[in-house]
C-alpha cells in the first residue's frame, strides 16, 4: 500500500494558530473556534508563505500544483549566504517600489520608491542592479537571488528592454534606469545571479506580499 503523502495545515485563526503537520493537530486547534481559518498545503514552504499572509488571499482558492519530491530534491535548498531582491507595482504601469534583503534574516538592506508610472519588470531590473552595486561596494562574495527571468536577462544584456514610454511623470524613474544601464556598462562584477525557485521554496524573501 502506497504511503499517504504528508500535508501541512495552516491555521490563521484558531486555538492556537500556526502550521501543523497533521490533520489531527489542525483539528484540535480549530475545534470549538467559531470562524476558524485554515487550509492545507502540499509543502511546508507553501504553508510558511501562506501563514505570513492573510487568509483572504487563500480562502476558496485551490492550491497551486507543486513540484515532485524528486524535483524538489534536485533543486535543493536556497543558499542563505545571499541577498534577495524583488519589486512590487500597483498597476501596470503604476506606483512601483523595490528592495533588497538578507535572505536568511530578511533584514532590509536597501529600498527605493515608490515611483510614479513604473512597472514590475523595471523594478526587478533596478533591484538587481542596485543589489550588484551594493555587494560590490561592500566587497561581498554573496550571491544574489531574483525571481524574475526577464530582469535577469535584461541585466545580462545590460539593457532595460521595457516598452514603457518615457513621460514627464516617470522621468525620475527613467533617470534611474539610465544610471543602472551605465553602471552595468562601466563596471565589472563577479556576483553570481541566481533564479529564486518559487515553486520549491515559496515566495522570495524580498517579496512585498501583495500577490
Amino acid at each position: 500500500m502506497a504511503k499517504k503523502k504528508q500535508k501541512f495545515y495552516v491555521v490563521w485563526f484558531g486555538n492556537p494558530a500556526g502550521i501543523f503537520g497533521s490533520w489531527d493537530e489542525c483539528k484540535r486547534s480549530i475545534q470549538g473556534v467559531k470562524g476558524a481559518q485554515y487550509k492545507s498545503f502540499e509543502t511546508f514552504a507553501e504553508a510558511k508563505t501562506a501563514y505570513n499572509k492573510e487568509y483572504s488571499e487563500y480562502k476558496g482558492k485551490k492550491s497551486k500544483p507543486v513540484l515532485s519530491q524528486e524535483k524538489l530534491q534536485l533543486i535543493g535548498e536556497p543558499n542563505l549566504y545571499s541577498i534577495a531582491v524583488d519589486a512590487a507595482s500597483s498597476g501596470n504601469p503604476g506606483k512601483m517600489e523595490y528592495r533588497g534583503v538578507d535572505t536568511q534574516t530578511r533584514k532590509q538592506l536597501f529600498h527605493q520608491g515608490p515611483f510614479n508610472q513604473g512597472t514590475n519588470n523595471i523594478g526587478e531590473f533596478l533591484a538587481l542592479v542596485h543589489g550588484l552595486a551594493f555587494l560590490k561596494k561592500n566587497n561581498s562574495d554573496r550571491i544574489i537571488y531574483s525571481d524574475s527571468k526577464i530582469a535577469i536577462g535584461w541585466v545580462k544584456r545590460k539593457k532595460c528592454n521595457t516598452k514603457l514610454n518615457r513621460t514627464a511623470r516617470n522621468k525620475v524613474l527613467f533617470d534611474l534606469v539610465d544610471r543602472a544601464e551605465t553602471w552595468l556598462k562601466t563596471n565589472t562584477y563577479s556576483t553570481k545571479i541566481v533564479k529564486w525557485e518559487t515553486k520549491a521554496w515559496g515566495e522570495i524573501p524580498a517579496d512585498f506580499g501583495r500577490k
